[in-house]
């Protein structure tokens, strides 16, 4: 019997070392130009420029606590990570199909039969027949000689590693969404703020407008104007409220859990954009390139040459499939005789089928594997247009922002002299009130701006690191070696 599981054993493995028909492999030339635009490339080392771990990036104490607890309870995140554990039982279960099925078998097998009718010498009673089997065996074992079932295990495998790529491209995307999350969250904050000293300042001037219209300075225009703004700035208050409100929602959403006491009076006390602990630049000169290390790209890569291993497959169907099926063990019509000495029994059933009509279904088959790898070719190159554009957005961005805010900034101050002038003019009776008013809303937009305009530089800043991959280490290795890794 252990002659039998060795010698079966070893042939199996010899047989596994059979050809396969999956075409060679290369990966399509990028569609995307070498360098982004307006900018050179240089020898900046993408690791140093990637920030592999998102810590020395999102340096800001309240912000690392948010991502982090988002990594450990985002469900978007938990759902990726089954839809990996998912294609990596289905690899095992492909991968299982190169070596054969053990199986343990007993059975007992009683017929009644009459006597007479077998011409049998014990008179015309029935007649007892009875068979006694144990052992073990293989059942439609196909050998792969050539390598349709390596082909779908390739296939398989390159599958698995696609949906973990694609796990670890869905973790960049959350911690840039809890990252843009915090931001809107203290924009709106920040907003509402100066919303409400400018409500402080339009019920402050209403009082005097009414004072001034109330002794014959001023007119009912005046006072009609001056509500106006009042009003207008009670709606802009709620506004902000509401949005603050969401964004608050939206974070607790992307971090999976309500947010703990601690964290929450932290995340209060960001009262500006400002006060949110800088990203380090990302370096220029970056080479075009550098995109290839990121996930979504590297899972459209391993989703291609998953098409390219089906093409193998459909080519070894052509090609005639050999089964064997074998059994070893003990067989006796006596239970008590069933382990005594002789009664050993064995038979082995090979079986060759080989295709000579199917109406074209196997050649349709091959030609829908080399369309599916064409179709993956073409979603591989557009991932990577798409990556560049994104990147090549982001850069844009970088110095138009920048420079966007400091032209900003200077329009607070200037509307600021604008506003103190006009309202000192007021008071003091040179100018009409609406000359005050406009001043007062040039100032307050202005001052909205600034915080729109901020927010959209810190957020592409957020936007350049995800879009370079950065983030994560190109890693992937989560899981165990299959004892086949010699093989494929």
């Amino acid at each position: 019997m252990r002659a039998f599981i060795r010698q079966l054993g070893t042939g199996a493995l010899l047989l596994l070392g059979g050809c396969t028909m999956i075409p060679a492999y290369h990966r399509p030339a990028a569609p995307v130009a070498a360098t982004w635009p307006g900018e050179t490339a240089s020898h900046t080392d993408p690791g140093v420029a990637g920030f592999d771990d998102w810590r020395t990036f999102y340096r800001d104490p309240v912000l690392q606590t948010l991502i982090a607890t988002a990594l450990s309870n985002n469900r978007d995140l938990e759902i990726a990570q089954h839809q990996v554990e998912a294609s990596s039982a289905q690899f095992d279960i492909e991968n299982a199909a190169l070596f054969p099925t053990l199986n343990g078998t007993a059975g007992a097998n009683v017929q009644k039969m009459n006597s007479r009718i077998w011409s049998l010498s014990q008179g015309n009673g029935p007649f007892y027949m009875r068979q006694y089997a144990v052992g073990f065996g293989v059942s439609a074992y196909e050998i792969d000689l050539w390598g349709r079932i390596r082909s779908a295990s390739h296939a398989s495998f390159d599958r698995y590693v696609a949906d973990a790529l694609g796990r670890e491209s869905m973790r960049l995307s959350i911690i840039a969404s809890v990252s843009t999350a915090m931001l809107n969250w203290v924009a709106n904050n920040q907003a509402l703020l100066v919303t409400r000293n400018v409500l402080d300042n339009r019920r402050h001037t209403y009082d005097l407008v009414q004072q001034t219209a109330n002794i014959g300075s001023g007119t009912q225009l005046d006072v009609a104007e001056a509500e106006s703004a009042l009003r207008d700035a009670e709606t802009n208050l709620q506004i902000y409220t509401r949005q603050r409100e969401q964004a608050m929602n939206q974070l607790e959403l992307l971090v999976g859990t309500p947010l703990d006491a601690a964290t929450r009076a932290a995340l209060e006390r960001k009262s500006s954009l400002e006060g949110i602990a800088p990203f380090p630049d990302v370096p220029e000169g970056l080479p075009s390139d550098m995109i290839a290390r990121r996930p979504d790209i590297l899972s459209a890569e391993q989703t291609l040459r998953a098409a390219n291993d089906d093409i193998g497959a459909a080519r070894a169907e052509f090609f005639p499939k050999i089964q064997i099926t074998a059994a070893n063990g003990t067989a006796s019509n006596n239970i008590t005789r069933l382990f005594q000495s002789g009664m050993g029994a064995w038979n082995v059933a090979p079986q060759i089928t080989l295709p000579l009509f199917d109406a074209g279904r196997l050649t349709a088959q091959l030609h829908q594997a080399k369309a599916r790898k064409k179709e993956e070719i073409a979603r591989y190159e557009k991932t990577v247009q798409t990556a560049f554009r994104e990147v090549a957005d982001a850069l844009a961005g970088r110095g138009t922002y920048l420079e966007q805010l400091r032209a900003q900034v200077a329009l607070v101050e200037a509307s600021s002299r604008q506003y103190r002038l006009a309202l000192a003019r007021f008071k003091g009776g040179y100018d009409p009130y609406l000359d005050t008013l406009v001043a007062q809303r040039t100032l307050y937009a202005a001052q909205l701006g600034a915080i729109t305009t901020r927010l959209q530089q810190i957020s592409n800043a957020v936007t350049l690191y995800k879009t370079l991959g950065g983030g994560w280490s190109e890693t992937v290795a989560p899981r165990r070696s299959p004892i086949t890794d010699h093989l494929l």
